[in-house]
């Protein structure tokens, strides 16, 4: 793609960096075949593509983003499938990334827009706050059809539907500390407790912690971690974002100067896609740059670390299990055969469902703040895997769990409490009866 920026625009790196992904795309349109929002409404502006178009005709001529450009880039699940398919390497998560960015720095959203984002911003990445506004959720949760008849209160009825009917304690797998091995010691890491899952759903950051004591690996949680900053990220609010970072490469950067660390082990593949982004999204930090990259280059999925630890192959089970490839694991981290490979050698039989590079609509906050087109797809995605007749659901990404478990009463866990399950742990409560 022929591009027209200014040596003045191309001073600024963050302009440079997006000139130079920009002449990369060659317009082929492969892109368009696994977009999520193109396949689901046919609009060229929402596909790669378009938003290509629109992002390079904002950026070259140095204007603010209007209401058109904001609408379809807003209607970007940031998926990644279209990274994975295309054919000249056009890396359109660090575009949209800036286009996400330029908007919240150039345009002025509807009040109640504003105000939904910033709730958002200011409750999920805080655990506790995050546990209180569940536990009010349950108040609220009678006005979310009434609320769901005004456009721009949507975003509020959808945050009540998600919001889970229990809210369990705080986990022990949360708290700082460490957890030695319980075998001969083979490894030590670090672990993310991150900010929505240890409250959504405790028992994946539990059945890490027990799987690995087992195969011999200390793990610690450190103290002062917290949310990856994704969640902001992907809402343009970099700054916020690049505060979330420094802090968590300063805590694992102290660990890994004093204990030493083979990894830092993450269970949420989303937060997983950001922190392998660490290096990156500092680079411009002389203070961060080098301590980032080092973090970037120590963060594994628990399925990239398992798979280093040759578990043992187990009998059979007989127990269908679906696997739902998050996107942030497929598209984002590229990790594809290797959570399904340890299933198997755990005795599952694995099923891959039609259609397993398409979102299933949870895309960080996109299904509080694109209700109608996030159902859409979680219902592709169900019918998908329910049609491959399991006994239950794995993915390695707690959004995804929290979106297709609305959907369908197959139960849905995460990859590795199976594996604790398998490998001598607790069965999980959600297959009881089964």
């Amino acid at each position: 793609m022929q591009t027209s920026f200014t040596p003045a625009q191309l001073a600024d790196p963050h302009v440079a960096e997006s000139e130079k992904i920009l002449r990369r795309c060659v317009h082929c349109g492969f892109c368009t075949a696994t977009c999520p929002t193109y396949v689901t409404l046919g609009n060229e502006l929402d596909s790669p593509r378009g938003r290509i178009y629109l992002i390079k005709d904002m950026l070259e001529n140095g204007r603010p983003a209007d209401e058109e450009v904001v609408t379809h880039i807003d209607r970007c699940l940031s998926c990644l499938a279209c990274v994975t398919t295309c054919p000249s390497g056009v890396d359109y998560m660090h575009l949209v990334d800036h286009a996400r960015i330029h908007i919240e720095n150039t345009y002025r959203r509807p009040l109640i827009d504003r105000l939904i984002r910033s709730l958002l911003a200011a409750v999920l990445p805080y655990p506790a706050r995050f546990r209180a506004a569940l536990v009010l959720a349950k108040l609220g949760r009678p006005f979310a059809p009434m609320l769901k008849r005004f456009p721009a209160l949507k975003p509020l009825g959808a945050m009540l539907d998600l919001a889970p009917r229990t809210v369990g304690r705080a986990s022990e797998a949360a708290r700082p500390g460490s957890n030695p091995a319980q075998a001969a010691k083979r490894g030590r890491v670090a672990i993310l407790s991150g900010c929505a899952q240890p409250v959504l759903d405790p028992g994946i950051n539990g059945a890490t912690l027990r799987l690995l004591a087992r195969l011999g690996v200390e793990v610690v949680v450190p103290e002062g971690e917290g949310c990856c900053g994704a969640l902001v990220h992907h809402m343009g609010r970099e700054d916020a974002a690049l505060d979330f970072a420094r802090r968590n490469v300063d805590v694992w950067t102290r660990e890994i100067e004093t204990g030493g660390l083979d990894a830092i082990v993450i269970t949420a593949s989303g937060c997983g896609t950001t922190i392998k982004d660490y290096g990156h999204m500092l680079r411009l930090d002389p203070a961060y740059a080098e301590k980032a990259a080092r973090v970037s280059a120590l963060a594994r999925d628990i399925t990239e670390y398992l798979a280093m630890l040759d578990l043992p192959k187990l009998e059979p089970k007989r127990l269908n299990v679906a696997y739902h490839s998050a996107c942030s694991m497929q598209h984002g981290q590229k990790i594809t055969a290797l959570p399904k490979n340890l299933l198997k050698a755990a005795g599952f039989t694995v099923r891959d469902p039609a259609e397993g590079h398409l979102c299933c609509g949870s895309a960080g906050t996109y299904n509080i703040l694109q209700p109608e087109i996030s159902a859409q797809l979680k219902a592709r995605k169900v019918r998908n895997i329910e049609a491959t007749k399991p006994d239950a659901i794995a993915t390695g990404n707690i959004g995804c769990i929290t979106q297709i478990a609305s959907g369908t009463a197959i139960p849905i866990l995460h990859t590795v409490e199976l594996l604790d399950w398998a490998y001598g742990g607790p069965k999980p409560q959600k297959l009881a009866g089964r």
